[in-house]
């Protein structure tokens, strides 16, 4: 594992902060140097130093994908960022000038409602960027107002009246109700307990990528490593999640641990396998290549969840 670790430690100061937070487990006292280097080198400054004079990334809050103020943000909460001065000018922007009449953070200049998914992913980095809960308290009413019967959620249900819930707004909303947990907000706190539980069960209750009927992958694209994930579900996102939030080990985790674990290659590192098409301000790691970020990931969930046949590489 020391090689894995000292090639993680030769990739992005954004990778070295996380590999030393999540995998060596040093004391994040110590690491406040290093994470203040990511907003003045790599990755992090590359993508402040592509935000606009009106305060915004690209054309405005949600055009266009993925070079916008919302997926940049995302990307710089994926990086650990702190939050300096441009994301806070640009997150204060976004609840002035977006938020809709029924309070939710709405990407849209001709509908009168915001995406379900979408104010999930915000909920998700205004929290870790630290934005005072009472500006988000009409996004967590939001959310809770549109759980579905089945314990998750679908950004179509406010569209065209989708009926079941969809894995990728359901794991968006859940990212969002663990970050603003994280954070230390206590507003509707109990309601977002019972969602949050319920929410996981829809989930699970797939085994993270199956029908519940049948038994069958519903989609093929969900074993796919891919990162940035964006809007989109996967196996990995989802365990990450799961990891992240203290779940424990739960039996129907296992087939998507299992594909996990056979994707590592011989150097016991994961690669990209795959992008979701779009703009973007610049590519962190090629497609087929080997990938820190999805090795970061991995290991995190197999350090969580560790499977029989998973052996460390020297």
């Amino acid at each position: 594992m020391d090689k894995i670790f000292e090639w993680l430690l030769e990739g992005d100061i954004s990778i070295q902060y996380q590999t030393r937070k999540y995998l060596m487990e040093e004391p994040l006292k110590r690491l406040d140097p290093l994470r203040r280097r990511i907003s003045e080198e790599g990755w992090g400054a590359k993508f402040l130093s592509k935000r606009n004079p009106s305060g915004h990334w690209s054309r405005d809050f949600y055009q266009i994908k993925w070079v916008n103020s919302h997926y940049t943000l995302l990307d710089l909460r994926y990086l650990e960022i702190e939050p300096v001065q441009p994301i806070i000018e640009t997150l204060n922007i976004i609840i002035d000038n977006c938020k809709a009449a029924d309070g939710s953070i709405n990407e849209s200049h001709t509908l009168k409602s915001g995406d379900i998914c979408i104010n999930g992913m915000f909920l998700n980095y205004a929290s870790f960027f630290g934005i005072p809960e009472y500006k988000l308290e009409s996004v967590v009413d939001f959310l809770i107002n549109h759980q579905m019967s089945d314990g998750g959620f679908n950004c179509m249900s406010t569209r065209s009246g989708a009926i079941h819930s969809s894995m990728h707004t359901t794991i968006s909303v859940l990212e969002g109700i663990w970050e603003f947990m994280k954070a230390g907000y206590t507003y509707r706190l109990k309601e977002l307990e019972r969602i949050k539980k319920e929410s996981e069960e829809f989930i699970l209750c797939h085994k993270l990528f199956k029908s519940d009927k049948t038994d069958e992958v519903i989609d093929k694209r969900w074993i796919m490593l891919s990162f940035p994930s964006r809007w989109r579900y996967d196996i990995l996102r989802a365990l990450l999640y799961f990891a992240d939030s203290g779940h424990p080990y739960d039996p129907r985790m296992e087939d998507a641990i299992h594909i996990i674990v056979s994707k590592r290659r011989k150097t016991g590192r994961w690669p990209v396998q795959a992008k979701h098409t779009g703009e973007v301000h610049f590519d962190m790691e090629p497609t087929g290549e080997d990938s820190r970020w999805n090795t970061l990931r991995a290991l995190r969930v197999l350090n969580e969840y560790k499977p029989s046949e998973f052996k460390d590489i020297e």
